[in-house]
């Protein structure tokens, strides 16, 4: 009932100790409260919360005009509603070094367990668009620097996303690891890969998690959990698939209900009532005190199983 009863600390732990080469733990993305119960229903190891899906959520394009107070207020809502450990993308932290060490501070503060920070120029593009650039070595390194110097907790996870595949190929992106692990960072994300002999030299070449993002319509095949885990993988993140899904089926829903007047043709396609109402405990809230939600809930045992 209400949140999550995991602390944040102990989610930051657990994560550290499932962070492991090979382990290729997977990580949905979540675009709402409402998804990471079910996210951790269904047996998953973390939530992933995107900076597109956050941007698209609001209406905008992923390049950058989203603020720190709107990604922590909205990653906080989520990571509460779970207990698995939520991971935030954090751009490029939001602004100079300083900006970056008061990122992570308010990212701990909202529960997060950890958060990547990338070495793209401002402002930002979606990490599998071409006409991407990155800042030199030296930039990339002091933000993560900057990270690490401003966490308060030392659980919680820095991640280094890196772009420069894009520019400079997988030797760049090996050079550039290598570099961003010596300043400070906890585990690697080298974003836009293009096989798994790519994955595979990444994480060889560095002694910390290697991170593989599995998005759709992207630069990466979108290979198996399997397939990561045999390349040393540790962490998998599908940050836009469950958004891409729901907002399909809402455009599909839509249709029908323009084309018949009536969204009867879709409802067998809809979560029901009482599915819904589990998902957000309506049943716990009742019991914790009925003399004040003294409502019924339709689909438990007395009621029958109402849509």
């Amino acid at each position: 009932m209400l949140y999550s009863t995991t602390t944040p600390q102990q989610k930051r732990r657990a994560l550290r100790e499932m962070l492991v080469p090979g382990a290729a733990r997977q990580f949905p993305g979540t675009f709402t409260p409402l998804t990471a119960p079910l996210i951790q229903e269904k047996g998953f190891d973390g939530l992933y919360i995107s900076g597109a899906v956050l941007a698209n959520e609001l209406g905008l394009p992923d390049i950058g005009l989203t603020t720190l107070t709107e990604v922590a207020q909205r990653a906080g809502q989520i990571a509460r509603a779970s207990d698995l450990p939520a991971i935030v993308d954090a751009d490029t932290g939001f602004g100079e070094p300083m900006n970056v060490a008061r990122t992570v501070q308010e990212l701990e503060d909202a529960g997060l367990a950890g958060c990547h920070i990338e070495d793209q120029v401002n402002p930002k593009r979606c990490g599998h668009l071409d006409g991407k650039d990155t800042v030199d070595v030296e930039t990339a390194a002091r933000r993560i620097r900057a990270a690490a110097a401003g966490r308060r907790d030392a659980e919680f996870l820095i991640l280094a996303r890196t772009d420069i595949r894009a520019v400079a190929g997988i030797d760049g992106v090996v050079e550039r690891a290598r570099a961003l692990v010596d300043a400070g960072a906890d585990a690697l994300f080298p974003e836009a890969l293009q096989s798994l002999d790519e994955f595979s030299a990444v994480c060889e070449a560095v002694d910390v998690p290697v991170l593989a993002n599995m998005t759709e319509f992207g630069k990466s095949q979108l290979f198996t959990r399997e397939q990561l885990a045999d390349a040393g993988v540790a962490m998998v993140i599908y940050p836009v698939t469950a958004l891409r899904a729901a907002m399909g089926a809402v455009e599909r829903t839509l249709d029908t209900l323009a084309a018949d007047g009536t969204q009867q043709a879709a409802v067998d396609q809809m979560m029901t009532r009482s599915r819904l109402y589990d998902l957000v405990d309506y049943q716990g809230y009742s019991t914790f005190d009925a003399g004040i939600f003294s409502f019924e809930v339709p689909g438990a045992p007395e009621t029958g199983g109402q849509r």
